[in-house]
C-alpha cells in the first residue's frame, strides 16, 4: 500500500464519520417535535446577550427549522460527498456557534473542558475535509468532475 491509497482512505474515513454525526442529529431533529434551538440557547452563559435575542417566538421557529435541516443536509453533503466545501463551511459556522454557547468562560459545558471540547475537534476536522476536497475522494464531487459534460481536456485548450 502507498500513502496515497491510505490518505484517501482517511479522508473517506473522516468524511463519513463527521457525515454521520451531522446527519444523525439532523435526523433526530427534524424527525422530532420535541426539538427547538430556543431551548439550547436559552441557557448560553458567557454569549447570553447574544443569542437570547434568538429565543423570541417570532424567531425560534425559523432557527429551529434552518438548524435541523442545516444539519440533516450537512450530513447528507459529507456521507455523499457532495458540495463537501460549501457544506463544510457552514457546518463550521453550526460548530463554532455551539462552542460558544456552552461557553462558562474559561470552561465549555463543565470544569473538564478548559476552551477546548469536542466542538473545536470537530470544526478542525471540517475545516481539513473542506480543504482536502474531500468530497472528490469516492464522493459525487470527483464523480461530477469526472462526467462533466463540457469539460476542457489540456489539448483541446488550444
Amino acid at each position: 500500500m502507498n500513502g496515497i491509497t491510505i490518505d484517501k482512505r482517511f479522508v473517506l474515513a473522516f468524511r463519513l464519520l463527521m457525515g454521520w454525526t451531522f446527519l444523525y442529529a439532523g435526523a433526530w431533529q427534524v424527525l422530532s417535535s420535541d426539538f427547538s434551538a430556543a431551548t439550547f440557547l436559552a441557557h448560553t452563559k458567557t454569549f447570553h446577550d447574544v443569542y437570547a435575542p434568538l429565543t423570541s417566538p417570532t424567531i425560534a421557529p425559523i432557527l429551529t427549522f434552518l438548524v435541523s435541516w442545516g444539519h440533516l443536509l450537512i450530513g447528507l453533503s459529507l456521507v455523499f460527498g457532495l458540495l463537501v466545501r460549501v457544506s463544510g463551511v457552514f457546518g463550521v459556522a453550526l460548530l463554532l456557534t455551539y462552542w460558544t454557547a456552552h461557553m462558562d468562560f474559561p470552561y465549555i459545558e463543565s470544569h473538564v473542558n478548559l476552551m477546548i471540547d469536542y466542538h473545536i475537534v470537530y470544526a478542525t476536522l471540517t475545516i481539513w475535509l473542506v480543504v482536502a476536497n474531500a468530497g472528490r475522494v469516492y464522493g459525487l464531487d470527483g464523480w461530477i468532475a469526472e462526467h462533466r459534460p463540457f469539460r476542457r481536456s489540456a489539448a483541446s485548450a488550444y
